[in-house]
């Protein structure tokens, strides 16, 4: 291939969900600074979130394809083919709608002819499909290290083997959530072809060795797979100016951010116990995004304690459905983040040295949420013997983390940890792009198209 005149072709294909596609994105712009073509495969409402994200210096390296899932199910039309706002009960039903669009994902391959696929690890078909073709593939692991080796370990060590990293411990209430992961992990690895040829031998993953190394390197010992770190890959949100503005006329550090992600709702008594945290216990400025199911209209005034919204309206902001998260955690005047600790969220608020307040609420979360305690970036609120989190418990530690001493500490940890991790993106990028010449048959790096500037 003559590398000065044209360019590699990557497909890539996420899980149907705004924290997957959002890191293959990212993925795909860093890419394009190797002179790579990527074309990103997902849903019409999938894709929808992340079209105003690309600027017009990528229009002719990224481009977006269209992956129609099958009509036969009237309780999925195509505004759901995404989580994003998908009603909890419906989602079963959108991994098999997935499931079910095979066949149109090979005509794309066919028409296409990429020199690899990137996938998504949670979509294992793909290979298969890709294999037929002759065509290269690795899987993409957008979550944690620590998350996926704490539950390949669970599922295929006896039980009197124990996980290796005690920080990763879990006791009472926390314990029955995670007994009911492996379950939901057990189940899904249960419905996987045995015989799926061509499975992906390599695993990239939305890390770095700094903060994840020995997970990693117990993750391809479990899986006998080559894991591959390709750094945190955050997003440089454009912003809200009007929030900007209002961000700017507080101290700095002086703010927390509340966020529970894309796929979590808050019950009326969760927002009941984190409003009263907020409003009467904490006595700090907020900006609390607040999110409910795309089927549902309901207000969030309806949602909050009456007078709320009055009460707090010059130190507060309450933002419904999506907020610049990115650019919020990257304003001076906020000094901790109350976090679901989401992978992608975890990693942004590292990046940009902002300490966590982990309220852990579903899936890879509490994981992740012990791994913030080991890395001393942040600091879990306790759960009651019920397993809830209450108001006096949210309260104190917003309280302990933007106004006293224990988040001065976690500011300077938190800091050492983002100097690590923004030193060591573009040797990721350069280390992948190795493998990619590698998989791709080249004989050697030096194949690989040159960085762009």
């Amino acid at each position: 291939m003559d590398t000065e005149n044209s360019c590699w072709k990557v497909l890539m294909l996420p899980w149907l969900a705004y924290g997957h596609i959002s890191p293959f994105l990212e993925l795909a712009k860093r890419l394009s600074h190797r002179n790579i073509q990527t074309y990103l495969c997902s849903t019409p409402a999938n894709l929808s979130s992340i079209k105003n994200k690309i600027p017009g210096k990528y229009s002719s390296s990224i481009y977006l394809l269209e992956l129609h899932l099958p009509d036969f199910l009237p309780q999925l039309p195509p505004h759901n083919h995404t989580t994003n706002g998908l009603p909890p009960n419906l989602l079963s039903t959108l991994r098999k709608a997935l499931d079910s669009s095979k066949l149109d994902f090979s005509r794309i391959l066919k028409s296409l002819q990429p020199d690899l696929l990137i996938h998504d690890i949670l979509i294992e078909w793909a290979a298969g499909a890709a294999f037929s073709l002759n065509i290269p593939s690795v899987s993409f692991l957008t979550s944690s290290a620590t998350m996926f080796s704490f539950y390949y370990h669970s599922l295929t060590k006896p039980d009197e083997v124990e996980y290796p990293f005690p920080a990763i411990k879990f006791t009472g209430p926390e314990q029955d959530m995670i007994n009911g992961n492996i379950e939901a992990f057990r189940k899904r690895s249960q419905e996987r072809d045995p015989d799926n040829q061509g499975a992906a031998q390599v695993v990239l993953i939305k890390s770095n060795r700094e903060i994840e190394g020995k997970y990693i390197d117990y993750l391809s010992q479990l899986t006998e797979r080559k894991i591959v770190p390709v750094g945190p890959l955050v997003s440089a949100d454009d912003g809200n100016s009007d929030l900007m503005e209002w961000l700017g006329k507080k101290g700095e550090f002086s703010t927390v951010f509340v966020s529970f992600g894309s796929e979590y709702f808050l019950k009326r008594e969760e927002i009941e116990e984190i409003a009263y945290a907020l409003e009467a216990l904490s006595d700090v400025n907020f900006i609390w995004v607040v999110r409910f199911p795309g089927d549902e209209e309901t207000r969030v005034q309806d949602e909050l304690p009456g007078g709320f919204l009055e009460r707090t309206q010059e130190r507060g902001k309450i933002i419904e459905k999506w907020a610049p998260q990115a650019k919020i955690l990257g304003h001076p005047s906020v000094g901790g983040f109350v976090s679901h600790c989401g992978w992608n969220s975890l990693m942004e608020s590292i990046h940009f040295g902002v300490p966590i307040i982990a309220m852990p609420k579903q899936f890879d979360q509490p994981v992740n949420a012990k791994l913030v305690v080991e890395l001393g970036v942040g600091v879990g609120v306790d759960r009651d013997e019920r397993g809830r989190f209450t108001r006096e418990e949210i309260g104190k530690v917003i309280k302990d983390v933007v106004v006293g001493k224990i988040g001065q500490e976690l500011r300077r940890k938190v800091w050492e940890k983002r100097e690590l991790l923004r030193a060591n993106g573009e040797e990721e990028i350069d280390g992948l792009v190795q493998e990619i010449a590698q998989l791709c048959g080249k004989s050697s790096v030096e194949g690989a198209p040159s960085i762009k500037n």
